[in-house]
């Protein structure tokens, strides 16, 4: 197949996106700037009207989007704190032609919002530069040059064969796509082949992770340090803590990983701290390999202020912490119960053959670490086929961090395999499956 190449029309839109700031809340906080989503989704809907893309939906998420299983807990305390914090963040469905069954649509999702850090952006030597470049404002732009060139050249596309485009907000800042992707999956803006535009090198991913964080809390009494032992010390203990759930917890859970993160009690020398948090992030591949963590962890807490309180139960300076040490500690789950795109389903033999061998899209090996994205709201939807697909690489691409930036050379083969795929679906869906 021709290779699409950006047009300058394309190009300008893609640098016009950068410019615009649309870091959630999230990722700025209550006191920063609201992002721009609403004018981005608009400037992208006018280009894609170019093509005969009309809007069919373009709204802020309903506050009862909050009120369901999955919420992280810090997405419901940042809509407590900020009442603009649903309408900041709308989402935009796009479609191509009438109304058609899933079975003969194909459904994109790219997220326009983007982690905090706006960068100006520039195109310099075959590279756009700017926060969003290649998560995902430019898979966005790159999957609009594949869909322009399959209007041209694919008889039906938009008649016979649908196309609907997810454009989200609530992908970045660990919102995991609660209020942007769930509802549209929820109400029906999908197909039987579903591609979620993130970085994957430009191969097929048919998985994605998805993640549970636990807050491990010390609520003890502090003490000064000339008498530490009339204190509660969260440091010891949540020290300990971390260092028996890092050796305990990998391995709960085929695919699992464990972060053992954040440990903070405080800052100065003089004083014994009886408060304090630990962080850990349990990530997982397969929905079973979650509920297997979390419950691991749940297990291995009490075990592991047993065992505090054995060690050091009769040293003087932490008696006191280890008598009370179940009384002051608690477990709070900030998320869980998401779901992954589980990896272990086997593939079907159609997207297969029409995705890999008549498109021309390769699959990634089976031990490439697949993303954690909104893909994971398509997890038991019936009859359809999803896999994360796109230009770049997150961590050569400098993608969440500075200096992040899109070849444009990988973008237009992103553009060619849409393309091609576009074309290929579009014959299937004449012939029996």
């Amino acid at each position: 197949m021709t290779r699409v190449e950006l047009l300058p029309a394309e190009r300008e839109l893609l640098l016009r996106l950068i410019e615009l700031p649309t870091a959630g809340p999230l990722e700025t906080g209550e006191d920063g700037p609201r992002p721009l989503l609403w004018e981005a989704q608009r400037t992208y809907a006018d280009a894609a009207a170019d093509l005969g893309l009309t809007v069919v939906h373009h709204e802020a998420p309903a506050p009862a989007v909050l009120d369901r299983g999955g919420v992280p807990a810090t997405v419901r305390e940042a809509a407590a704190l900020m009442p603009d914090f649903l309408r900041c963040q709308p989402s935009m469905v796009l479609r191509l032609g009438p109304p058609l069954p899933p079975e003969h649509t194909v459904m994109f999702n790219a997220h326009l919002d983007t982690v905090a850090g706006w960068e100006p952006p520039r195109y310099e030597d075959g590279r756009f530069h700017g926060r969003g470049a290649i998560d995902a404002k430019g898979p966005a732009v790159a999957l609009l040059a594949g869909l322009r060139r399959a209007v041209e050249t694919v008889p039906g596309l938009g008649r016979d064969t649908g196309v609907l485009v997810q454009l989200v907000a609530g992908e970045e800042g660990g919102a995991m796509g609660v209020f942007g992707t769930r509802p549209l999956v929820e109400s029906g803006y999908t197909g039987r082949l579903n591609i979620f535009c993130e970085p994957t090198r430009s191969h097929l991913v048919p998985r994605s992770t998805a993640a549970a964080t636990a807050l491990v809390e010390i609520t003890g009494q502090d003490s000064i340090d000339d008498r530490p032992e009339g204190g509660h010390n969260a440091s010891v203990l949540l020290g300990f803590l971390a260092q028996h759930l890092a050796e305990r917890l990998p391995g709960s859970a085929e695919g699992g990983r464990v972060c053992v993160a954040g440990l903070h009690t405080g800052r100065m020398h003089n004083k014994v701290y009886g408060t304090g948090q630990l962080l850990l992030n349990l990530a997982y591949a397969t929905t079973a390999a979650g509920r297997t963590l979390t419950e691991a962890l749940e297990r291995e807490l009490p075990e592991a202020l047993d065992a505090f309180a054995q060690r050091f139960g009769r040293q003087p300076d932490f008696a006191r912490t280890a008598a009370d040490a179940h009384t002051v500690t608690t477990l709070r789950w900030l998320k869980r119960g998401l779901p992954a795109l589980d990896g272990d389903s086997p593939r079907s033999s159609w997207a297969e053959r029409l995705l890999g061998q008549e498109a021309g899209i390769p699959y990634a090996p089976q031990d490439w670490p697949a993303c954690t994205c909104d893909a994971i709201w398509m997890q038991g939807v019936p009859d359809a086929y999803t896999a994360v697909y796109g230009p770049g690489d997150l961590e050569a691409n400098h993608a969440h961090a500075a200096g992040e930036f899109a070849e444009a050379h990988s973008l237009e083969e992103f553009a060619t395999g849409i393309t091609s795929l576009l074309k290929q679906f579009a014959q299937a869906t004449e012939e029996p499956s």
